[in-house]
């Protein structure tokens, strides 16, 4: 199976020379771990059986949270605990699309900007337009499922006040 780390290795120059303006730090970041994860970029300790004298060299590994070799585990228990709250009903599936004023704020305030976006989630208001199976361009989305009466996508746009 191919790796993440051969994917980047492969393009991740060419990615970031086309793209690096606008690339988070946190992603710089993420794409530099796990390029470096249980190389020897990251050193190593070296295992010795106390029985037999063998010896392995084992890679330090980056701990990013990006990182499919270090967060495995963890993320099917989150995956595993996600699915244990599903209610048995239908969802969709929620775009929001923030407008362009906008875009530039979110994306150095993503935190309390996604935070925010959660609230407008749950409080529909008159001030969404709402447009199906339309595609908005180049943006900042936020996706989401929601409970609802029937399966079917829908794609909200903001609407500056």
């Amino acid at each position: 199976m191919i790796e993440i780390a051969e994917v980047f290795r492969r393009f991740a120059d060419g990615y970031l020379s086309a793209h690096g303006a606008t690339i988070l730090p946190s992603h710089r970041r993420a794409i530099a771990d796990i390029l470096a994860c249980r190389t020897e970029a990251l050193g190593g300790h070296l295992w010795r059986c106390d029985q037999c004298s063998a010896e392995v060299y084992s890679y330090h590994s980056c701990k990013n949270r990006s990182c499919p070799k270090c967060h495995t585990d963890q993320t099917e228990r989150w995956l595993a605990a996600r699915k244990a709250e599903v209610l048995p009903c239908s969802y969709f599936h929620v775009t929001i699309t923030v407008p362009e004023q906008l875009r530039e704020v979110l994306r150095a305030n993503q935190k309390d900007g996604y935070a925010l976006l959660m609230k407008a989630r749950q409080r529909p208001s008159s001030s969404w337009l709402a447009t199906v199976g339309m595609s908005v361009g180049p943006s900042v989305s936020w996706r989401c499922c929601t409970p609802g009466p029937s399966s079917f996508f829908i794609t909200l746009t903001c609407t500056v006040w």
